[in-house]
């Protein structure tokens, strides 16, 4: 069970247990405090290395590993990129991203429902990226806990498929606040279904009006390159 966020408890309604909120809320504290000062501990551990870590999150299937085997394909030739694989179980993503290029460690959290920032130190020590490198970590298919858990990565891209609901930012608004970019993913779809891109977009700036939003599709390649010029922007400081 995930303390921070109650998952794995069945409940059908909230309840109230006398002194439970006070514990709950110490609990979180220690928790996300221990957290946070590992992110801080891996994000000076990339600068020192002129490295860059982005954190990409998104609901089940919206399309994470197709994209980041288009963009090792793509950029691999030009910069040194890493992946950190979350899933519950299998090391199948990992093999994938292998199979595209690239040096890969799979994390299976087993009931876990994201990745925290100890997580990552051991597979940033693992892999042992390159000096001037890009880490690309693949978070577990959850739009809810990743958004609380810095995992010392330089920002967090949220990945949002033309396949799901238009008010998908409007129910999970905390993970899309916490996001500087929203990838809108399978764009190359969009002629076979009945999607309001420009009311999926104005949902996701009416919650985060600073949200960097880029169409895409890793299957045509549609939009892609702003995606790379983005990535490039991101990783030249460290240059």
């Amino acid at each position: 069970m995930c303390v921070t966020c109650g998952c794995g408890e069945s409940k059908l309604a909230p309840r109230m247990v006398a002194g439970r909120d006070a514990l709950t809320l110490h609990l979180e504290e220690k928790i996300l405090g221990k957290n946070d000062a590992i992110a801080q501990r891996n994000r000076d551990w990339l600068a020192a290395r002129r490295s860059t870590a982005l954190n990409l999150v998104s609901a089940p299937g919206a399309g994470k590993t197709t994209l980041l085997e288009r963009t090792i394909r793509d950029l691999k030739d030009e910069l040194a990129i890493s992946v950190v694989e979350g899933d519950q179980e299998t090391e199948n993503d990992a093999l994938r991203i292998r199979a595209a290029g690239a040096a890969a460690i799979q994390i299976n959290t087993g009931t876990g429902c994201h990745l925290d920032a100890e997580m990552v130190e051991r597979a940033l020590h693992a892999l042992a990226p390159p000096p001037r490198s890009l880490v690309l970590i693949e978070n577990v298919g959850n739009l809810v806990c990743p958004a609380l858990f810095d995992l010392g990565e330089r920002a967090k891209v949220v990945m949002f498929s033309v396949t799901e609901g238009e008010d998908k930012p409007l129910k999970y608004p905390h993970m899309f606040s916490a996001a500087s970019v929203m990838l809108l993913t399978k764009v190359d779809l969009i002629p076979h279904l009945r999607f309001d891109v420009e009311r999926a977009v104005a949902n996701a700036l009416q919650v985060n009006p600073a949200l960097t939003v880029l169409n895409v599709s890793a299957y045509s390649g549609e939009g892609m390159e702003r995606w790379y010029a983005w990535i490039r922007s991101e990783t030249s400081g460290g240059r």
